[in-house]
């Protein structure tokens, strides 16, 4: 199979598909690699690593995407990317369609088999290639947060540990899954005075044995209203697979909270977790709405772009060799977790939560696999 590896060309995104040592296996394997020029030079990967490593190197997308049976990408397709897409041509990316109708109508258009990382299960009903980008945006949301905090910014001018003698700052954590725990656990450690909340009892108390310092409180309207008018900084890091996230809090909500507070949204790829919400890039990574600092940069991960490609490419070179193995067609027949990530194939939508958000007919991914 030839495998394309183009050079992400959304603002101030630096990470890349396939890493060097991922091009050696897969080019053992006896498939063949293109790989834009400089597609990861920002983070070390020269092209002469890629080279070494078997692959052959291109000044130009358009040959990636003339030439390639897959395209292995890190961010959702933009609009000159998704126009050059073609039909059965498989398409293994992050994709988050159901806040984006523009690039669903496009791949719906392209006739492509687009499978998307963060619709992936494992055993568990855990989605692992989604897991160490939410670790990575977790504990920068933090670290953004802090930032965003300073006056110079239009933040309260509040350090989050504190000091001796001034009470550190409050921060309240909306979700309990990989993006809540690791945004916690950050906090934590600064030393401020952490609040998560999450609608599983259960879930609560096992973050509550293992960080002794955290308070935890069930979700619902009526909490979040009360927590937020005393918050800091407030991080959203709800996940409904594939829908767009709930919106916890309201523009009347908002308006109860203190002048230069500060949202960090990570779920603002799935359309934002905050009725105020838009996403924002790294170049302008804020804006304010009734004295509120809103971050809502929508590849976070990809601030910290070499520790967020290692960590993804660990997880996404094995489903890439086996489906340049297999095809799309067994590689998904075989891996029912696989066959989960099929977001849309030959025009059609197979995810049923893409589906209903969009207005789409459903379509089951099994119905289109002939092995």
């Amino acid at each position: 199979m030839k495998i394309g590896v183009p050079k992400e060309i959304k603002n101030h995104e630096y990470r890349v598909g396939i890493v060097p040592n991922g091009v050696q296996e897969l080019v053992k394997d006896g498939h063949q690699v293109i790989v834009e020029k400089n597609a990861g030079k920002s983070i070390g990967f020269e092209d002469e690593d890629y080279i070494e490593a078997g692959a052959k190197i291109t000044n130009d997308a358009k040959y990636i995407f003339d030439n390639a049976d897959m395209i292995v990408k890190v961010k959702e397709p933009q609009k000159a990317e998704y126009e050059m897409l073609r039909p059965n041509q498989i398409l293994f990316t992050y994709l988050h369609l159901a806040p984006d109708p523009k690039q669903t109508k496009g791949l719906v258009d392209s006739e492509c088999i687009a499978i998307a990382y963060e619709t992936i299960t494992d055993d568990n009903n855990k989605l692992p290639l989604l897991a160490p980008m939410s670790e990575v945006a977790g504990r920068m949301a933090i670290q953004a947060g802090m930032h965003s905090l300073e006056k110079a910014q239009g933040g309260l001018g509040v350090l989050l540990g504190g000091v001796r003698g001034v009470e550190a700052g409050k921060v309240v954590v909306i979700g309990g899954g990989f993006v809540g725990e690791n945004s916690a656990e950050v906090a934590l450690g600064v030393g401020a005075d952490v609040t998560l909340l999450d609608r599983d009892e259960q879930r609560l108390k096992e973050l509550s044995k293992k960080y002794p310092k955290l308070k935890t409180a069930i979700s619902n309207k009526e909490t979040i209203s009360e927590l937020i008018k005393e918050a800091d900084l407030v991080v959203g890091a709800v996940l409904v697979a594939g829908s767009k996230a709930p919106k916890l809090i309201t523009k009347e909500m908002l308006k109860t909270m203190q002048k230069g507070a500060v949202l960090v949204d990570v779920a603002i790829d799935q359309g934002g977790c905050f009725e105020t919400s838009k996403p924002t890039t790294h170049e302008n990574p804020t804006y304010t709405i009734g004295g509120v600092v809103h971050y809502c940069v929508a590849n976070m991960p990809g601030g910290c772009a070499q520790t967020a490609t290692l960590a993804l490419t660990n997880v996404t070179l094995p489903f890439i060799i086996n489906i340049a193995n297999k095809g799309w067609e067994k590689a998904l027949a075989d891996d029912k977790h696989l066959l989960n990530g099929l977001n849309v194939a030959n025009g059609n939508i197979t995810y049923k939560a893409v589906a209903d958000d969009l207005g789409y007919d459903f379509i089951k991914p099994s119905s289109l696999i002939q092995n």
